[in-house]
């Protein structure tokens, strides 16, 4: 009996290896960009950080309407990213306004900072961009 468990076991321990299948690790976020930084840290578009239970990774700047920081505006403007958060086996999307709490699942998530702020004679490349999230519950 061991040894026909244990032969099945090396079976599909081989094809696991050979198909170059990962496994998943329960209760942990699915990343698949690389590690994830710090709450606090401000990352580059695509690049995951922690926020407590949940890693997020900001996609794109869907809108970025701040005041210029050299222009005197009667709105302040707001800056919106979708941002990506992944959970222990699960992944959604949202966009994030920037002060804004997100709840998600039991938890909470805010981006807290957009830099560069904007100028008025140019506009901000998105490689530019850096983002700061922090989570709570």
């Amino acid at each position: 009996m061991k040894t026909k468990l244990f032969t099945r076991f090396a079976f599909l321990a081989a094809v696991a290896a050979s198909t170059g299948a990962c496994a998943v690790i329960p209760d942990t976020p699915i990343v698949n960009n690389g590690p994830a930084a710090r709450a606090g840290t401000a990352v580059a578009l695509n690049q995951p950080v922690w926020t407590g239970q949940v890693v997020v990774t900001p996609i794109e700047v869907h809108e970025d309407s701040r005041c210029p920081i050299n222009a005197r505006c009667v709105w302040a403007g707001r800056a919106i990213v979708l941002t990506r958060i992944d959970g222990a086996g699960w992944r959604e999307q949202a966009y994030l306004t920037l002060g804004e709490p997100h709840a998600v699942r039991g938890t909470s998530v805010t981006l807290t900072s957009v830099e560069p702020g904007r100028m008025t004679d140019a506009p901000v490349r998105a490689a530019d961009y850096r983002l700061t999230y922090e989570g709570g519950n």
